[in-house]
Formats: C-alpha cells, structure tokens, sequence
C-alpha cells in the first residue's frame, strides 16, 4: 500500500491526542478518566506507554528499511495488546456500577489498530 507509512504516522499521533481526553465517566466517583488520570492511580498511567510506544512507531514508519518494518510490526502488536487490555480495563463495570464510555476509550482501539494494518501494509523497496 503506497500510503501506509502515512497513515501509520497520522494514527500514531491521532491516538497520543486520544490518551488526552475523556475515556470513561464514573457516576459514583463522579469524575471523568483519560488515559493519564484515574481515581487513585487505580489503572495506571497508560497514556505514557501509547506515547512512548507511538513515537518509537512513528520513527520506524520514517526508516525506508526492512529491519525497521519489521521492528515496527512487533511495535504495533505491543500497542494493539495494549490497548485491547486497557479498553477492557476502563470499560469494565465493578460492584454493579458501569462507566459511561466516552470517545476516547472508542479512538484509542481503533488507531492503535489503524497502525497494526499499516505496519503490516507498509512496503520497502529491496535492493537486488
């Protein structure tokens, strides 16, 4: 695919801009979590992993090299796994009360996917 690098990149940024806002609103804590803040520290922190893991995806998509394709696709995976485990976190219900879930709980699984396919269909041209 000739755009997928590009694609990648712009996913990649797409889902740091979704670690920032609302993943999920509590009713009994009354309070919205994003990717940097839950109640207590409960969940983590993962917005710092989607950053870091999204910038070093980011610089394979930039590297016209079999190698660095390949090093991203494994990336990618991390990132997708991630994202499947955290969206199941926050989405979770716990002692009979339900999260609302907002748009980015919904963003962050689907560009972490959007960079898993363009990993996979980003192409190198080989030198014979």
């Amino acid at each position: 695919m000739k755009y997928a690098s590009a694609t990648g990149i712009f996913a990649a940024l797409f889902l740091i801009f979704f670690c920032f806002l609302p993943w999920a609103y509590y009713p009994d804590l009354h309070q919205n979590f994003t990717g940097f803040y839950s109640e207590q520290n409960q969940y983590g922190k993962p917005g710092k992993t989607f950053i870091f893991l999204s910038v070093i995806s980011i610089f394979f998509f930039l590297i016209p090299r079999i190698w660095a394709k390949r090093a991203n696709q494994v990336v990618s995976v991390l990132i997708f796994a991630y994202a499947l485990k955290s969206y199941f976190m926050y989405a979770a219900c716990y002692l009979g009360i339900c999260p609302v879930i907002k748009i980015g709980l919904i963003g962050m699984p689907v560009f972490s996917f959007i960079i898993l396919l363009s990993s996979l269909m980003s192409e190198t041209k080989l030198k014979t």
